[in-house]
Parts: C-alpha cells; structure tokens; sequence
C-alpha cells in the first residue's frame, strides 16, 4: 500500500479548555508537483481515510485477479477501472475476438457487480432493453405490470451498439444520463452503481447506425482495443486451450463502489490544472479565438464542456489508483486520449488526407502550454 494518504482535517479552531492529551502524528500526505502548487487543494474528512485505504490495498488484488483470464491490454484496464471509479459510462472500439465482453464481465466480478449483456441487432426495438408492461390477470381482475428490461443491472454490457437503428439506441439515453427507464407514463428508477459499457466493431460499417454526437458525449471515455503483441498472443492461446482459469475472486461490493464515487469528487485539484483542461478542449474548437492552425485544418467540431469535466474528474480518479492523493499534470494528460477521441470531429479533408483523430489529440497536448509555478 502506498504511503500516500488524505490529509487530516483542518483544525476547527482553539477552544480555551484544559490541555488535551498529546495528538497522534498527522497522516504523511505527498508533496505536490514542485510545478503545479495545489492551491485549490481542500481536506477530506477522516471517513474517507478507511476508503481510501481500502482502495490502495485492492489496487494490486485487482490487477491480480483480472490477471487471472486477461492478458495484457493494461492502458484499457485502467480506463475502464477510472470510469468504474468516476461512474461514468465507456464506449469500447475494437476488432471481434479482443475479450472485450469477457474483459467486461470480469470487472463486474471483481466488484461483485450484476451483469447484464444485451446483444444489438437491426430488429432490436427500445422495449426489449428497458422493459415493457403486460397484462396481468389474477382472479377476475386484470392489471398492467411492468416487466424490467435488461437494463436494470449494475453493468450493461451493449454489444455491438451501432448495429441497431437510432430509435433503439435512443432507449439508453434516458438510462445513461437520467439512472432511470421511463415506461407508460411511470418512473423506474435503475438500482445504483449504474454503468454502461459500449462497444462497436470498427471493421464492418455497413448495416451499421453510427451514434449521433449527443449520444457519444454521454460516454466518459472512449476506449480502443488493439490487437496484442505476439508473447502476450501466445499467452491468451496457451490459456483458452488449456485447463480452465481459476474463478475470479469478488473484492468489492456496490456499496464499495458509491463509497469510491464519493471519494473520488473529493480528491484536490489545483485551479491550474482545471484552467489546463479546459484550456486542451478550448484548443479543439475551430474557428475561436487561438485556435492552432492545425486545428482549423482538420477539425469540423470541437470538444465541448463535458470534456474538461471528463478530464478532471478521470484525472481524480487515475490519481488515486496510482496511490496519490491530488492530481498531477500527468494524469490529465494520460487521459487526453480516451476523452477527446469521441468528441473531436474531422472534416472532409483531413479524413481524404488520412488523418487520424489521435494525431490531432496529441498535437494538441503539446501545443497547449501546460502550467507551471508563478
């Protein structure tokens, strides 16, 4: 476990009573990025100290239990552990046959999470994932009850997301922003952690409904699984041909997983910091005020604000899963990617140019200063 840990409340001031017994030492706290000072850094009160704990000492058992069925892909695990964190939704981006759906469940394991897996198809109708109302007979009286979708879990897994018409993928807009499924007039509130976890084949784009822009602001990240190096290839092919992996181990509970929302809005930040994720969105905005001429180039539509909160709050999170208790430059950076990958829109000629979105995302991380001591 790392010694980095919150810091101990402020001193509420000094009552004229008889002198107390001696004080324990205050709790070690890091230094901040000798560049950055923490001036907007705020104290945590001490119920957070046992939570935090528990977080730094199930860092590594998680990673060991993921271990267990995946190999490699530690960029993507750490993402979607920082939206876990965040409770924030994830839209994952890769090629069949990457354990995308196995990597989904098996966090949902670790956190002892309910899973839920719905399947996208072109006939897929809005009913079928919230849930609808039938006719219920009982006696002589009938009534209509609600029958749940399979929405109401703790982790949807929406496989294959772009293969159904907009009207379907509409149905989890409500559920991802609101937490709630909307039927016959009636509220249904889903149960809390809620999240939703996306993925899309990049290959095959006919037949396919690409998400409008409103609907992929909502996810937090945009996270892309690549294929593996060959050792880690051979490792993945040795395993699934072999005995059957030992069974993951749940580390967590829900409660576990709200108790880590909070702490993680509570994690300081300093204003310069936020000033320069605001500043890394503002940059990919064309046709504004010092915009890059890159920029200008090939971007048709920016990032809009939902992207810097993206970026502070994963920053945050990331923080505390490398066992600090503020956030550093680097996290906001490590994070530029998955945030701005969705909401960067190329134009034409950047796309005819080749032009990836991801070279435009790292342009910009060097083209805007980062902030440094006054």
């Amino acid at each position: 476990m790392s010694d980095a840990t919150l810091p101990p409340p402020a001193d509420a001031g000094t009552i004229q009573e008889p002198p107390p017994a001696p004080a324990p030492p205050p709790i070690a706290m890091p230094p901040p990025l000798p560049a950055v000072p923490l001036t907007a850094a705020v104290a945590a009160p001490p119920t957070d100290q046992a939570t935090y704990e528990s977080l730094l000492a199930g860092r590594d058992r998680i990673a060991s239990e993921l271990g267990k069925v995946i190999v490699g892909q530690r960029d993507v695990i750490e993402h979607l552990l920082v939206a876990l964190l965040c409770g924030g939704h994830c839209l994952i981006t890769g090629a069949p046959g990457l354990a995308k759906t196995l990597l989904v469940k098996s966090i949902a394991r670790v956190f002892h999470l309910r899973f839920q897996r719905i399947q996208f198809t072109p006939d897929l109708m809005p009913a079928d994932i919230t849930g609808t109302e039938i006719l219920q007979t009982d006696g002589a009286t009938r009534r209509m009850e609600f029958v749940r979708g399979p929405i109401f879990a703790n982790i949807v897994l929406a496989d294959e997301i772009n293969r159904t018409p907009p009207k379907t993928q509409a149905a989890l807009l409500e559920a991802m922003q609101e937490h709630q499924v909307t039927a016959a007039g009636q509220r249904h509130a889903l149960e809390e952690p809620f999240f939703v976890l996306a993925t899309q084949n990049p290959i095959e784009m006919e037949g396919t409904y690409p998400l409008p822009e409103a609907q992929l602001d909502r996810f937090l990240f945009n996270v892309v699984i690549d294929y593996l190096p060959e050792d880690d290839e051979v490792a993945v092919v040795t395993r699934t041909t072999g005995a059957p992996a030992a069974p993951i181990e749940p580390l967590f509970t829900g409660e576990d997983v709200l108790r880590f929302h909070e702490l993680v809005r509570r994690v300081p930040v300093a204003e310069e910091l936020v000033r320069y994720a605001v500043r890394l969105a503002a940059a990919s905005r064309p046709r504004q005020s010092g915009t890059p001429d890159f920029v200008e180039q090939s971007v048709t539509w920016g990032a809009g604000t939902r992207a810097p909160q993206c970026l502070v709050l994963g920053a945050k999170a990331r923080a505390l899963l490398h066992g600090r208790s503020h956030v550093a430059l680097e996290d906001i950076r490590a994070l530029a990617l998955p945030v701005l990958r969705h909401r960067i829109l190329l134009n034409y000629r950047a796309e005819a140019e080749g032009v990836r979105v991801e070279s435009v995302i790292r342009r910009l991380v060097d083209s805007v200063p980062a902030p440094t001591a006054p």
